[in-house]
């Protein structure tokens, strides 16, 4: 053994040429031995190598990188290397740079992408459903936590409830009402720029009509309150749980559920009807001034039109759904908030996620509803 400094020495002995380390194969050795190792050469085709580690004392990564890349090269060359003599500890670390190494050298695989878009779209598929099978496995939680809390009325918590009716419903009003005062005014506009070319401009009032109360005004009304609502339910919650708050109840005995979901689902479930039938009322409102202007109806023909076209089961079909909305925008909202890993990324992420899923369920929660309700014939 030489010392503590890193060497190497090279033989021939027998038929294999033997290349003996000794020492302290470190960083502040490497410099030295780099440029000896970069031309050892056995001198004949196809040798047989032995590197014998046995007298090295120490050895580091930069040195485990500078033996492989010998070993590489020798190989390359067409000799036969057998590495032996290293200690365990050693020949671990030895083993790891290499591991490492081939992982760096190896050549990604050729870019197909009509196969790159069928994984993506299998692994979205797959996600789309785990995260459905979720989603419905929250909704059986949140039921349960709802019928065990019907059973204790005492337990519900009202301050909590009239609190987020408050925030989900009274100060909804103004941008709703704003919103379906234009959609009214759009929607007559529209309808009467089509229908007074056949001088049915009153059936404006018909298409209005039915068409906010049954349709367009709980469904946009539902849009919006899933935008505002839904992604502040998911915002609150997911800050909650980034600060371990939410850890913090389940420790304190507390159910999240029942102090964090149950009553901002309540509070939309009650709040979504009232809003759908505000934004209805705010439309046709906003479609009787544009017909008043611009088709020349006075409010009292709107009026007595709406009553003849207009039976208020329409009405009451719009608003049947707004719970089933509300619920679902709830039930998203809350259950994204719950997902945050913990951290501020991850909360703006899945606030972004909540407001389309929910946006999307409303709307083919909606279609399904048009279909039932027109085989039913209601």
């Amino acid at each position: 053994m030489a010392g503590e400094t890193g060497s190497i020495s090279m033989a021939w002995e027998a038929d294999q040429w033997v290349l003996a380390a000794a020492g302290r194969w470190d960083l502040a050795a490497v410099a030295m031995l780099e440029p000896r190792l970069r031309t050892a050469d056995p001198g004949r085709s196809g040798a047989n190598v032995c590197l014998d580690l046995s007298d090295l004392s120490a050895l580091d990564t930069a040195g485990s990188l500078l033996i492989d890349r010998l070993i590489r090269r020798l190989r390359d060359q067409g000799h036969n290397v057998a590495v032996v003599g290293a200690r365990p500890d050693l020949c671990h670390l030895l083993k790891e740079v290499q591991r490492a190494a081939r992982l760096d050298c190896a050549q990604p695989p050729p870019h197909k992408p009509a196969l790159d878009l069928v994984q993506r779209t299998g692994k979205a598929t797959i996600g789309a459903l785990q995260s459905g099978a979720e989603l419905l496995s929250f909704l059986g939680l949140v039921t349960v936590t709802l019928l065990r809390l019907l059973r204790r009325p005492g337990r519900i918590r009202l301050t909590s409830f009239a609190f987020h009716l408050e925030q989900v419903g009274l100060n909804a009003l103004p941008i709703v009402g704003l919103l379906s005062f234009l959609i009214g005014v759009v929607l007559a506009y529209q309808g009467a720029d089509q229908l007074r070319r056949f001088g049915a401009e009153i059936y404006v009032v018909n298409l209005l009509g039915i068409g906010v109360l049954r349709e367009i005004g709980i469904l946009m009304t539902s849009i919006i309150v899933a935008g505002r609502s839904g992604s502040a339910f998911t915002a609150q919650i997911g800050t909650m749980k980034v600060n371990q708050e939410v850890d913090a109840m389940r420790v304190l005995g507390l159910d999240p559920v029942e102090m964090l979901v149950l009553p901002r689902m309540l509070a939309l479930m009650v709040a979504l009807p009232l809003l759908g039938f505000y934004a209805g009322i705010v439309a046709l409102f906003g479609g009787a001034v544009m017909a008043y202007f611009y088709l020349d109806i006075t409010f009292g023909q709107f009026l007595r039109q709406m009553q003849l076209a207009v039976p208020v089961e329409h009405l009451f079909v719009g608003l049947s759904k707004a719970p089933v909305f509300a619920m679902v925008i709830s039930l998203v909202g809350c259950y994204e908030g719950l997902r945050v890993s913990g951290s501020a990324e991850s909360v703006g992420l899945l606030t972004t996620r909540s407001v389309v899923v929910s946006i999307f369920l409303v709307i083919v929660i909606d279609a399904f509803f048009s279909v039932l309700f027109s085989y039913l014939g209601v």
